[in-house]
């Protein structure tokens, strides 16, 4: 039996005064990268100074103004790295570079020294606060802890007054989720006056959910608890640091945003320690979807996959938001009726907000518009398959047909699992349109009999066709082309046949335009019913094709 008396619940803020949850996400935040760090440390083979030169030069391209390129006073490839942006003129103006230690004097003296000839850093200090590192890591108590911070805060101010470039203090209070709030807040106050944080020059109080403990509006809570009682707010940018443990990162972080913070810290598609950092992308995208402006440029979501997997060596999960091969896909035959018929209502409304059901946003505005929206499986259904004949081949189905020819498809990929657009078109040209035995349309003359002869009949026509490879040919006439290949064929063949629907459209435009005839055929003595296509740049021979489709599918010659 599972053991889950082994675990107890974590303890949950008493706060019943919260205001987020009235509240709404407005704007984006402060975004800071540091996959260069936090997600680079996590990677089964970290990347070299030339990997890391590419990511963050995607990281410029997507427009972040924060990144955090590393440790350096604890790795020599991230110092070089570091020395390369400084050497190569690699930060522009208005990006700060981030740089993480630990509060020890040896290291923030290396860093001092990485961070030379930058101008505008921002200087990155934590310390572990939890109840539970203090207790069987670091054997400290509450007083010993807080010393940490603060004197590794007063080691970065005494040596940022002989550095020329413009400095930002961050304190991170390490496992904040685990740390009883009053403590928190007494530790980050301690920074604030140490450092002499004002409006001018503020502090960053970051406040990482370390290990996710617990369900996202209980981080809200103890977000909005600090935000709340942060004494000169005004001097502070409060910056939130989620991880994924409970798989509700970004959940955590848009509910931080409503309960008061400023700055997001994470990685592109959520790469980190354990179950990974929060997913900047994700939360990002989801401002997108609601018509926020992300303040991000991930407009080629194929591009950022790219560089990510080749630099990371991490493959993109399917299912993964908007950038999962498969989130943009339907595969249940109600999803893909409802997609297709938002698409056609788009269209015909010619409405320019996206309103399209199961899918949040257009996919084309992230650049996937040649991946496929719609796949077609045994679980699929007959607006699928309607959908890919129109996406993909221009074929505008009768709705009277999506059913027959659906169940065709069905049947296919019972036997092989997915059936791709390619195979679907292939299918549906041996079904219908290449349906030619035994009767085979060779040559068809229209004569108009409007001005000739005192008739009913306004149309004359003479159909050549094979018959088991046999020419024959027959004329008729007929109240138009269709009524009149209809007469001939019931008196030559001696065919008992109606018309119960007929359509037509054109598949594409130009010189070179062809159309499409659907005929929707009953065999009068037994009661059988199918369609039939035909395509041709003459719509006339377009609907005979159509005819000699339906009736050999009928088998209603021998």
């Amino acid at each position: 039996m599972l053991n889950y008396k082994r675990y107890q619940r974590n303890p949950v803020l008493a706060y019943p005064e919260r205001e987020w949850p009235n509240k709404e996400i407005e704007k984006a935040p402060v975004w800071c990268s540091v996959d260069l760090r936090d997600g680079n440390q996590a990677l089964i083979d970290p990347m070299v100074v030339s990997e890391k030169m590419e990511f963050y030069d995607l990281l410029l391209k997507l427009g972040f103004k924060e990144i955090e390129i590393g440790f350096p006073a604890a790795s020599q490839i991230e110092y070089d790295f570091l020395r390369q942006l400084v050497d190569r003129k690699k930060i522009p103006e208005g990006v700060w570079m981030q740089v993480l230690t630990q509060c020890r004097e040896e290291l923030i003296d290396r860093t001092f020294e990485a961070i030379e000839g930058i101008d505008q850093v921002i200087f990155h200090i934590y310390n572990s606060t939890s109840v539970l590192q203090r207790d069987v890591v670091f054997h400290k108590n509450k007083e010993e802890i807080i010393k940490i911070a603060v004197d590794g805060t007063r080691m970065v101010k005494e040596r940022a007054k002989n550095f020329p470039g413009k400095i930002i203090l961050e304190y991170s209070p390490e496992s904040f989720t685990g740390t009883e709030m009053e403590f928190a807040l007494e530790i980050c106050t301690a920074v604030q006056e140490a450092w002499g944080a004002t409006k001018d020059n503020p502090v960053i109080f970051n406040l990482p959910a370390t290990v996710e403990m617990n369900t996202p509006n209980v981080y809200a809570d103890q977000i909005e608890w600090m935000n709340k009682h942060f004494k000169d707010r005004e001097s502070i940018i409060l910056s939130v640091h989620p991880h994924n443990d409970r798989g509700t990162g970004v959940a955590a972080t848009e509910l931080a945003l409503l309960a008061g913070a400023d700055r997001v810290e994470g990685t592109l598609f959520g790469n980190g320690e354990r179950t990974g950092n929060v997913d900047l992308l994700n939360i990002a995208y989801n401002m997108f979807s609601q018509g926020i402006d992300p303040c991000l440029n991930i407009e080629q979501i194929n591009e950022i996959i790219d560089v990510y997997e080749r630099c990371c060596k991490m493959t993109i999960d399917e299912r993964h938001p908007y950038a999962g091969k498969l989130v943009f896909t339907a595969f249940s035959g109600s999803h893909q009726d409802a997609i297709n018929k938002g698409v056609h209502a788009m269209k015909e409304r010619q409405q320019e907000i996206w309103q399209v059901p199961y899918l949040p946003i257009d996919p084309a505005d992230i650049g996937r518009e040649y991946e496929p929206i719609v796949r077609i499986n045994s679980q699929s259904g007959k607006g699928g398959v309607a959908y890919i004949m129109d996406a993909y081949f221009g074929f505008k189905l009768p709705k009277g047909m999506h059913k027959e020819f659906a169940n065709v498809i069905q049947a296919q990929s019972e036997k092989q699992g997915e059936v791709s657009p390619e195979e679907i078109m292939d299918a549906f040209r041996a079904c219908y349109i290449d349906k030619k035995e035994p009767l085979h349309f060779r040559k068809l003359h229209v004569n108009d009999l409007n001005d000739t002869v005192d008739s009913a009949f306004d149309t004359k026509i003479e159909l050549t066709y094979t018959l088991h490879d046999v020419e024959h040919s027959f004329e008729a006439i007929g109240n138009g082309p269709i009524d009149a290949i209809l007469r001939g064929l019931r008196e030559a063949l001696d065919l008992n046949i109606k018309v119960l629907d007929y359509e037509e459209h054109a598949l594409q435009g130009g010189a070179n335009a062809q159309a499409a005839a659907y005929i929707h055929l009953l065999a009068a003595d037994d009661g059988q019913v199918t369609y039939g296509v035909g395509v041709s740049s003459n719509i006339t021979r377009a609907s005979a094709r159509a005819i000699f489709s339906a009736i050999n599918r009928l088998q209603l010659v021998k």
